[in-house]
């Protein structure tokens, strides 16, 4: 077996055929766009550059046939908030072989054992916490854009290694031809019915006045993790919904406001995934034209919730029943919308899993964001759970 750095367009084309071959017999698996993968590792389209770097790598076997592929990076900004200087490792795809996967996981630990790292957490992605975050172990269904999908032999690879749980998150779905339960639309009605707040969804004509509301109440009510949370700038959000706006539906972003004061956000996309399904990661002219026919025929039956957060002050009074009431109102006009997946909330925040049980969800994928100190000697600490200092 060989190991080849990717660094000119030959092998950037090869970074993204591994996975074709991974998944050649597997129906399931969602071929991603390949303009948006070779976008995080390009240094004027990812933003996580200015502040880090990244590196990535092919895997041959003695007949020069492509069976595996890994890249590592190191974000500066977070790397020094653990325990140690910890960088991470991704968009791990190979063969079911462990001395396979071990040439990779080495050749990445080497990497980032070089510029100063002492850990790696991995699979994660160059980039925000919401996209390709964490090794799917259970559920192994329709994945939605942009959330992890992989083999379920990917656990033993990982952990034959010597990867340790940091975390584990869900994945939950909901089934919104289904009432609300009595007991969470009552908080509903009586929070939505408040004088004192106020529910919006997006506007394209109120865009940047939103925008800056939705980034206000993401770095207060983010800042709590402290380990993982890097603020947003409107600048990125801007450009975040500019790119999705082929597919953005303004209802399908909220916010909440306290006498005028933006207090909540939620963010849901149509799980484009429906539609990718039909394209293999390509984007020409016809793709183009059979994405325009699959999305005016109603393919996107399913949404995918991104993010809900509320600033500290207000949390426990119910403004996520409010949002989630404004939801339900706008799948009763958009009837061809049948399910939510909510991806993913982590172990770390029992707060919204509580939230989303109440609501009828169903704890339906699980996946394991692992780390791996390169001291094996090391004392593991997993990433801490609320309450758990107090047992």
């Amino acid at each position: 077996m060989t190991i080849q750095e990717v660094q000119e367009r030959r092998t950037q084309k090869a970074f993204l055929e591994v996975p074709r071959i991974i998944y050649l017999d597997d129906n399931t698996w969602v071929c991603p766009f390949d303009k948006e993968i070779e976008s995080i590792f390009d240094p004027k389209k990812n933003v996580y550059f200015e502040h880090g770097e990244a590196a990535r790598w092919l895997l041959y076997d003695d007949r020069q046939q492509l069976i595996g592929r890994v890249a590592a990076f190191i974000d500066r900004k977070s790397c020094e908030k653990h325990d140690q200087p910890t960088g991470g490792m991704g968009f791990f795809e190979c063969i079911h072989d462990q001395e396979a996967a071990n040439l990779l996981f080495d050749t990445t630990r080497e990497w980032l054992k070089a510029k100063g790292m002492e850990a790696m957490d991995g699979p994660v992605n160059f980039g925000e916490t919401d996209k390709y975050w964490g090794l799917l172990v259970d559920g192994f269904t329709h994945p939605s854009y942009e959330i992890a999908y992989n083999h379920p032999y990917y656990q033993e690879l990982f952990e034959s290694y010597g990867f340790q749980t940091y975390f584990r998150q869900e994945g939950f779905h909901l089934d919104v031809t289904e009432p609300l339960p009595p007991r969470f639309e009552r908080i509903a009605q009586r929070v939505a019915s408040n004088p004192e707040y106020e529910f919006k969804h997006f506007s394209w004509k109120d865009a940047d006045r939103f925008v800056q509301d939705f980034v206000t109440v993401f770095n207060e009510a983010w800042a709590t993790f402290k380990e993982n949370f890097e603020p947003l700038e409107v600048s990125y959000i801007k450009k975040t919904l500019k790119k999705a706006k082929a597919i953005l539906d303004e209802e399908f972003v909220w916010l909440a406001y306290s006498k005028g004061k933006p207090i909540a956000i939620y963010l849901m996309y149509p799980d484009v995934n429906l539609i990718l399904k039909h394209l293999n990661g390509r984007l020409n002219l016809p793709a183009m034209l059979k994405f325009i026919y699959l999305k005016r025929k109603r393919t996107m039956t399913r949404a995918r919730g991104v993010l809900m957060g509320v600033i500290p002050a207000y949390q426990s009074r119910g403004i996520e029943a409010g949002i989630i009431l404004n939801l339900v109102r706008v799948f009763e006009r958009k009837p061809h919308y049948t399910e939510i997946e909510f991806s993913w909330v982590g172990d770390f925040n029992p707060k919204m899993r509580k939230i989303f049980m109440s609501v009828g969800c169903k704890s339906v994928k699980h996946y394991i964001t692992y780390r791996y100190l390169f001291d094996r000697k090391a004392e593991f600490k997993r990433y801490p759970i609320p309450g758990d200092d107090e047992k």
